[in-house]
């Protein structure tokens, strides 16, 4: 059970998808107008990521590996019609606020990330964790957003008042510009309380293989690599001027070889 809650600290922590990995923007700067729809979206996405991952995680050994993308879209489209479904019959009006970013689920690179890097690899009961984890992690992201955008923009927090009568809202908060500036600030937030952790010689929690390159990183599928691999699989070897050097010494080994 250790490694079940492992799977949902690290979706909630060390590789949040929405503050660390920064997967799922364009819902999450898109809906974040207010905290109910941040939480509404987070849930969609947590439900649709929770029965995706427990599906695939049980086909694993079924789906064969030159189609396993296709399917796992299938998959994920058969939950989010689902998700969709209900939330027209039983909360309309967050589904008129959410709209099109419903049906867009089923192309969310956080579901298929984890479909790719962890359920199609792993047993049942992590994989449902781990989807658990990066549901929840992606729900608090959106309604942290939501939070500041709406008490901000409106004086409200979940349609309640909570500003004074003499505050003026910043309605830009609540516009594409305010989602930029909040996501940045709250990222800014993040890393300054790391860089806190870091001084006072505790341990900063890392997404799995950032400190080793993209070689070990669990999320390399995702993120396409963000460092040049290199040889060692160290972060001074995925330097491109160690690259380049380690390039030039092999050269030199050759030239020496043939005289």
């Amino acid at each position: 059970m250790s490694k079940c809650m492992e799977r949902i600290y690290n979706g909630l922590v060390k590789e949040n998808p929405t503050f660390v990995l920064m997967l799922g923007m364009c819902p999450t700067l898109a809906v974040t107008t207010s905290a109910v729809n941040g939480i509404g979206m987070g849930l969609s996405t947590t439900a649709v990521l929770i029965m995706s991952n427990m599906l695939i995680s049980m086909l694993r050994k079924i789906i064969p590996d030159s189609v396993r993308m296709p399917a796992f879209i299938v998959v994920v489209a058969s939950f989010v019609t689902i998700v969709d479904f209900l939330l027209e019959g039983f909360v309309p009006s967050l589904y008129d606020s959410l709209g099109l970013y419903i049906p867009l689920i089923v192309v969310n690179c956080i579901i298929l990330g984890r479909a790719e890097s962890y359920a199609s690899k792993n047993p049942v009961l992590p994989s449902i964790f781990d989807g658990i984890g990066m549901g929840l992690g992606f729900t608090v992201g959106l309604t942290c957003i939501g939070i500041a955008r709406e008490l901000i923009g409106a004086g409200q927090i979940f349609g309640m008042n909570v500003m004074p009568d003499s505050y003026e809202p910043l309605t830009i908060f609540i516009l594409a510009p305010g989602a930029f500036f909040v996501l940045a600030c709250l990222v800014a937030l993040q890393n300054k309380i790391k860089n806190n952790y870091a001084k006072k010689g505790k341990e900063v929690p890392q997404a799995a293989g950032c400190g080793e390159g993209c070689a070990a990183c669990a999320s390399r599928e995702i993120c396409g690599g963000h460092m040049i691999s290199g040889a060692s699989g160290s972060p001074e070897a995925d330097r491109p001027e160690n690259a380049a050097a380690q390039s030039g010494g092999m050269d030199n080994k050759k030239e020496q070889e043939g005289a």
